[in-house]
Parts: structure tokens; C-alpha cells; sequence
């Protein structure tokens, strides 16, 4: 019997731009489309030139989609982390790992791959999806 695939839609994240949705759940297993730092209220681009800043508001946007999937952070076992300039990994660095901590009570963080690319938007530093299993 095979479990059906549902979208996750959730105001507190994005609208996603174009043909795909913040997210797909299909049973225990829920997959966030990369986010960027964008305000899920005015969709606008957020923190321009601050890594730090717009790291920290992508990993809100996962955190709210994940959610929006009854899962929660520390469901997360894998994000995938991208980057538009190498020598803004430190700072990212800095970012992600105080959020991941504070939010992942487990203790267990997820797993993880940086990839330095270009990215879809001139603004955006950084773009970040994850994977999560529930219970």
C-alpha cells in the first residue's frame, strides 16, 4: 500500500514563485523546497549583503515549512546548504550553527552539504532545503 504525496502550504514561509510547492510530504518523509531569506508576509527580499542575517531568516522559512508539515526542526536530518560566495562560509557557519543548536533540543543536528553556486536572485547569499522524517 502505497502512502499518497500531499503538499505543504503554510503562510508562515513564502508563497513559492514558481511551479512547485514550499514542500512535499509523502508518510513519514517531508521534503522543503530551497528557501531564501524573503518575508513570508511582503515576499521581499530580506538583510542584502548580510550573510549572517539571511541565513538565520532562511532557516526560519524551512523551520515554519517543516512545521506547516507537523514535523518539527529537530525532525530535520538533512539540510542542504547554498552558498553564492566561498568566503562567506564562516560567517553562514556562525549562523546556521547557532539556529541549528538552538533548535534541534535533541541534540542531534542534522547532516549536511555546502555547495558554493549561483543562486536565482542577485540578493540572495544563500539558499537552503532540507529533509525531515517524522515519527
Amino acid at each position: 500500500m502505497s502512502t499518497a504525496k500531499s503538499p505543504i502550504s503554510t503562510p508562515h514561509a513564502p508563497a513559492p514563485a514558481h511551479t512547485f510547492h514550499q514542500g512535499v510530504r509523502k508518510g513519514p518523509f517531508v521534503q522543503v523546497s530551497g528557501q531564501g531569506p524573503v518575508d513570508p508576509a511582503t515576499s521581499e527580499y530580506l538583510f542584502p549583503g548580510d550573510v549572517a542575517a539571511q541565513t538565520t531568516r532562511t532557516l526560519e522559512n524551512v523551520k515554519a515549512i517543516v512545521e506547516g508539515a507537523g514535523a518539527t526542526f529537530d525532525d530535520v536530518v538533512m539540510l542542504r546548504v547554498y552558498l553564492t560566495k566561498r568566503e562567506d562560509f564562516s560567517v553562514m557557519n556562525d549562523a546556521y550553527g547557532a539556529f541549528v543548536e538552538a533548535n534541534c533540543p535533541g541534540g542531534v543536528l542534522p547532516a549536511r552539504t555546502t555547495v558554493f553556486t549561483g543562486l536565482p536572485r542577485e540578493e540572495m547569499l544563500v539558499e537552503i532545503d532540507a529533509f525531515a522524517i517524522t515519527d
